[in-house]
């Protein structure tokens, strides 16, 4: 059975528009974290605190092996690495990410310590209990199936090994509006549907995880999508030309609906490989 979305679907968003998107946004393809309502940080200091909050939660040790599950064009990993001191190994559906975090890993004199390859979170190629952690910023929203990727991560984990998620999830109840926007998203930006904290924690149990801890962020990260929108609004010409007017006005009039919706969420999570 073909499964969607497929990895060229995955790859064709940050092929595209996504090159578009980083020239406004910076090379963190991800939400910001706030600490709260009056914190003023820039984009640059929120998307790097998410990232800290997720190399915090892994917890990882020196010279430990990571795997980046959908590691964009790295940025992250080398901010673990530095962090930590860990070799990474990341994995992307897109050829062109894992080619511009390698050039990013040389630039930044760590390419000894992070490789990027061009694989498939679904059915990833490395032997069981190769890794000591490993994490996924934003990419298990674009998984045709969470509870097999998770099988996946916990079949290359050792036992003991950690896992840290951050994932864009939707909360209920889903009102008519909310439905709207969620299809929407779901549609446009190759994702299969959006998780919920529930699914999470039955997933992980299902697959062999414990002393699992999730938190919803959502209040400290939402900010991200207004911003988003207003970054797209600067760049509307050039989206238009690669996508179109309509589908250009669409993708910032939803980003911003996103942002505006209850039903819109973000969880931060922790687990063990037992």
């Amino acid at each position: 059975m073909t499964q969607f979305p497929a990895p060229s679907d995955v790859a064709g968003v940050y092929d595209g528009f996504g090159r578009i998107y980083r020239t406004v946004w910076g090379p963190n393809i991800h939400y910001g974290y706030w600490e709260n309502d009056a914190d003023d940080s820039s984009i640059e200091e929120a998307t790097h605190r998410l990232t800290d909050l997720m190399i915090s939660g892994l917890a990882a040790q020196s010279d430990e092996r990571v795997l980046d599950i959908g590691c964009g064009i790295g940025n992250p990993a080398l901010r673990l690495i530095s962090a930590c001191d860990v070799n990474v190994v990341g994995i992307s559906v897109s050829h062109d990410q894992v080619a511009q975090a390698t050039k990013r890993a040389a630039a930044a004199g760590l390419a000894d310590r992070a490789t990027f390859q061009f694989a498939d979170a679904m059915d990833m190629p490395f032997p069981d209990g190769s890794f000591d952690a490993a994490w996924a910023l934003e990419s298990m929203w674009h998984m045709p199936d969470r509870s097999h990727v998770l099988a996946e991560t916990a079949r290359v984990l050792r036992p003991g090994g950690r896992l840290a998620i951050a994932d864009v999830i939707q909360r209920g109840p889903v009102s008519p509006e909310g439905r709207v926007v969620l299809d929407h998203i779901c549609e446009n930006y190759a994702v299969h549907s959006l998780g919920t904290v529930d699914e999470y924690r039955m997933a992980l149990a299902a697959n062999g995880f414990v002393d699992v801890e999730i938190r919803d962020i959502t209040d400290n990260v939402i900010r991200t999508l207004t911003l988003m929108a207003d970054a797209f609004e600067t760049v509307h010409d050039k989206l238009a030309d690669l996508v179109g007017e309509e589908k250009a006005t669409s993708l910032i009039d939803f980003v911003r609906r996103f942002g505006a919706i209850p039903e819109s969420g973000y969880l931060f999570l922790t687990a063990v490989r037992a």
